[in-house]
């Protein structure tokens, strides 16, 4: 009873799974020799697979699930595996929404064995008049033209190119089905050459003029053949791993990004890059959760270059926390800041939780101004971690307090409800970018109550118009700066497992990029460094179209990662932060290119 229990437990989990992401199938799975599954019948039922292949044998009045004689197991009938669990789903409203088709493949000879299927079917009246479910006969077949002798809930699969000149016995056809090794030898790696693509092609199309649904059987089981198929027309999609091949293709949809439009990107003049030359400025980019593959994927969306792509002087940050192998945005960005790794949630804390000056403080003690940009909260893990000293990022309204008690010079982004009760504030506040003067001695710029909207939700150009205000604003101060800018929404689509974000975050972070390189440009003092907190979601980019800009992603997790994350760096003495190093290393190398003492 427990196990039944259990098995009922798994089919609702699958199916509620299968029913939330329903729309997005792009085609039907067939579980191919079911029967030798680990749980026959369940596992493909709950992965909500449009087709179910059962080998029968007719031994002494019996039909055994099985492929050859010598394999039977005496409890394996149609009945115990398949017939008995199918009613007994559908007593207990377990069903799936779409069409289900059980291909019975007749291993012993057609006539006796199929008539011994219509007797045992008959006995499941539930089944054959439901009009969602057929019994479709493949393997030993009667001849055609003796299809119309059988019942209407019992149908064929059809093995041939060309159709039945019967009209009727053409109607008792289910599907069309040829062996794929007849049309090409790929095997699912990599990509088919360009003859037998036009094979596969040519023969899909074939089977499509019948205006019958098609399948390859023998064909390759993989997630780019799953994908190759799909892409081609193939209505079923043959499969060892019903669960896997559902679930890739479900979420298919969500997982390929598009950039409709290619954003111009800025070409560096290098005049001055990697150049002994004194640095006045430094513009410190953080791309939240922005990976080696999530740069890739933007670039390969936006015509298969970024601004960032040109730069040439790259590193790589390791990025494990104090007390774990996979850092949070608190840890990581107090490590960045602050030189010293610490433990996760922390903000501008050591491991014993007692606070260390950051960068902002360091510099600020030397002349500098310093500026914080966002698209998230001003109060968010990375910002605090240029400001504030918190034992944990949710002490947000104190992390808020620090900032007021701070000597930040610029701020843009979002977390106005957390300073509505601040009675002094030491900033002249501004609702626009656009009110942001050179005769304002510090300025706050709180643009949304919570943190900003994505790209795709219509936040605009925010972040590279921030960018390009507080580089304005921070100049006019005349004296040296240092201005941290998060594009944060890298990391939210990440963990959303959202293709398309990341593409849209990664471009649009870009955008930021390009306007501090401008910026270099022009001052020639200035040291640009683009980098990342972590990497987010473990994602990988397994296909795509650099013409159409469309991306397939892939993804391990919906968290961090512990991923090296990339480094590119622009500009006098940039060349100084090549090389793999821990992320708290960073202050170092920064304050000894400024020629000022590292942080204890």
């Amino acid at each position: 009873m427990k196990f039944i229990q259990n098995i009922f437990f798994f089919i609702v989990l699958g199916l509620g799974v299968l029913q939330a992401q329903s729309p997005e199938i792009t085609c039907k799975v067939h579980s191919h020799n079911d029967y030798e599954q680990p749980v026959p019948f369940w596992k493909a039922y709950a992965a909500g697979v449009h087709s179910i292949e059962i080998d029968v044998i007719n031994k002494n009045d019996t039909l055994f699930v099985a492929h050859e004689a010598a394999t039977i197991v005496n409890k394996h009938t149609i009945e115990t595996l398949y017939l008995r669990p199918l009613r007994t789903a559908l007593k207990n409203g377990i069903t799936v929404n779409h069409p289900l088709q059980f291909l019975i493949d007749i291993k012993t000879e057609a006539y006796s064995t199929l008539d011994h299927l219509v007797k045992i079917l008959g006995n499941y009246p539930d089944l054959t008049e439901n009009k969602k479910i057929r019994f479709v006969i493949s393997g030993g077949k009667p001849k055609a033209g003796d299809y119309t002798k059988y019942p209407d809930f019992i149908w064929f699969d059809h093995q041939e190119l060309t159709g039945l000149s019967d009209r009727n016995s053409w109607n008792k056809v289910a599907l069309v089905s040829v062996d794929y090794k007849d049309y090409s030898v790929w095997n699912g790696k990599g990509r088919m050459t360009a003859g037998d693509l036009e094979r596969v092609k040519n023969v899909i199309q074939t089977a499509h003029s019948l205006n019958k649904p098609f399948r390859f059987w023998g064909a390759p089981d993989s997630k780019s053949a799953w994908k190759a198929f799909t892409g081609l027309g193939v209505d079923f999609i043959n499969t060892d791993k019903p669960f896997e091949a559902t679930r890739y293709l479900n979420s298919l949809s969500k997982r390929i990004g598009f950039n409709p439009k290619v954003s111009e990107i800025y070409k560096p003049q290098f005049v001055h890059d990697k150049k002994n030359h004194k640095v006045k400025n430094i513009i410190l980019l953080i791309g939240d959760g922005n990976g080696l593959s999530q740069i890739s994927a933007a670039a390969l969306a936006n015509g298969g270059n970024l601004t960032l792509t040109q730069l040439k002087s790259i590193g790589f940050l390791k990025t494990q926390s104090a007390d774990d192998f996979t850092t949070d945005s608190a840890a990581g960005g107090t490590a960045i800041a602050t030189g010293v790794k610490t433990y996760n949630r922390a903000i501008g804390v050591a491991p014993d939780g007692k606070p260390v000056k950051n960068i902002s403080e360091i510099l600020i003690e030397q002349g500098f101004k310093v500026g914080l940009i966002t698209t998230d909260e001003i109060t968010g893990a990375t910002p605090s971690a240029f400001y504030a000293h918190q034992k944990d990022r949710s002490h947000t309204q104190k992390i808020a307090s620090d900032l007021v008690k701070s000597d930040i010079s610029l701020f843009i982004g979002g977390g106005a409800k957390y300073f509505s009760g601040v009675k002094e504030m030491p900033f002249s506040l501004k609702n626009s970018m656009a009110n942001i003067t050179a005769e304002d001695d510090r300025v706050g710029v709180l643009v949304a109550e919570g943190g900003l909207p994505g790209v795709k939700e219509g936040r605009g150009n925010f972040l590279a118009e921030a960018t390009q205000r507080g580089l304005s604003f921070l100049k006019s101060k005349k004296n040296p700066f240092l201005l941290m800018v998060e594009g944060s929404h890298i990391d939210s689509y990440g963990h959303f497992n959202d293709t398309d974000g990341i593409i849209a975050e990664g471009i649009d972070f870009d955008k930021a990029v390009a306007q501090a390189i401008k910026f270099a440009d022009a001052d020639k003092n200035t040291l640009v460094i683009v980098t990342a907190d972590h990497e987010t979601s473990g994602f990988s980019i397994p296909q795509g179209d650099v013409h159409t800009g469309a991306i397939e992603g892939d993804f391990t997790t919906h968290d961090h990662t512990g991923a090296m994350v990339p480094l590119f760096a622009y500009g006098p003495q940039s060349d100084k932060l090549q090389g793999v190093y821990e992320n708290s290393e960073l202050l170092g190398k920064i304050l000894e290119i400024l020629k000022m003492k590292t942080n204890e």
